[in-house]
C-alpha cells in the first residue's frame, strides 16, 4: 500500500490562493456542494489538487492564482477589522474595497486602536504570519493615564495574567512623561485579543491611546491614517522568501474617507 502524499495542493487552499474566499470559507463552500473538480461535485476539503485539474466554482471555472502580494495601510480609529460586522459600523474592508482586490488582514487592531495593518491576497501568508512560532515582534506606542515608575512595568516584562488568560513576557519601556499621562514602547510576539491594554490594566495603568508602529519587518514609517501601501516583490521575497514572479508595482493610494456615523 502507497503511504506518498499526494501531488498538489488542498482544494481549499487552492481556492485561498486563486481569491475565492479565505481558507476556511472555502471549505465551507466545498461542503456546501459549490465546487467541482474535472466535473463532479465534491462535498470534503480533504482533496489534492494540481494545475491539471479543472475546478469550477458556483459554475465558473476557477481563475489562475494571483503572485502574493501584501500591503502596509495605516488602520484610523473607528474601523473594526472583520468582514462584516453585526452593530453596523464602519469596516476596513468597506473603506479599501474601491483601492484593493480582495484581501484578508494579518492579525488585528480593535475599533479604538490605530496605525499598521498588514494586508493580503494569500490566506497562507496570513496564517504563517499570525503564528507565535514565527516569532515576529509587533511593537505599539502606547499612551497611559498616569506616572508610571519603571517597577510598574517590570511585570509585564515577566509576563502577567489577565481574567485567567497568561500573557507572555512583554518589551516596555518608558519614553517620556507628557503631563497627566505617559508614552511607552511596547514589544509582543502573541497578539492576543486587546492584549496590550489588558495587560496595562493588569499593573494598574488605562491606555487611552494605542499605535502599532511595526509588525515584524514592516514597519508604518510615514503612512497617515487612511493610507494603504504595496509592498515590494523583493521585500517580499526576502523576508517571506518567496520566488520572483511576487513582483508586483508598488502602490501608495489613500482611499477616500467616509463620514463617520454619528
Amino acid at each position: 500500500m502507497s503511504t506518498k502524499t499526494p501531488k498538489g495542493d488542498r482544494i481549499a487552499k487552492v481556492l485561498a490562493r486563486a481569491g475565492v474566499a479565505s481558507r476556511r470559507a472555502s471549505e465551507a463552500m466545498i461542503e456546501a456542494g459549490r465546487v467541482t473538480v474535472n466535473g463532479k461535485q465534491i462535498l470534503s476539503p480533504a482533496l489534492n489538487v494540481t494545475d491539471r485539474d479543472e475546478i469550477v466554482v458556483d459554475g465558473k471555472p476557477l481563475a489562475a492564482p494571483e503572485p502574493t502580494r501584501l500591503w502596509r495601510y495605516y488602520k484610523p480609529i473607528g474601523l473594526v477589522t472583520s468582514e462584516s460586522d453585526e452593530k453596523g459600523r464602519d469596516t476596513v474592508f468597506e473603506a479599501l474595497k474601491d483601492t484593493l482586490p480582495r484581501v484578508v488582514s494579518v492579525g488585528r487592531l480593535d475599533i479604538n486602536s490605530e496605525g499598521l495593518l498588514l494586508l493580503t491576497n494569500d490566506g497562507a501568508i496570513k496564517r504563517q504570519l499570525e503564528l507565535p512560532s514565527t516569532g515576529w515582534l509587533r511593537k505599539y506606542r502606547v499612551r497611559v493615564n498616569g506616572t508610571p515608575e519603571d517597577s510598574t512595568l517590570e511585570p509585564l516584562r515577566r509576563g502577567v495574567v489577565a481574567d485567567g488568560e497568561k500573557f507572555q513576557p512583554m518589551e516596555v519601556t518608558l519614553d517620556r512623561q507628557q503631563g497627566a499621562n505617559a508614552w511607552l514602547t511596547v514589544g509582543i510576539r502573541e497578539g492576543k485579543n486587546r492584549e496590550v491594554r489588558r495587560a496595562m490594566g493588569e499593573v494598574g495603568l488605562k491606555v487611552n491611546r494605542l499605535i502599532r508602529i511595526s509588525y515584524g519587518p514592516f514597519r508604518l514609517n510615514d503612512l497617515k491614517p487612511g493610507e494603504v501601501e504595496e509592498v515590494k516583490g523583493r521585500v517580499l521575497r526576502e523576508q517571506l522568501g518567496l520566488r520572483e514572479d511576487n513582483e508586483k508595482p508598488m502602490l501608495k493610494k489613500k482611499p477616500p474617507q467616509k463620514r463617520r456615523r454619528q
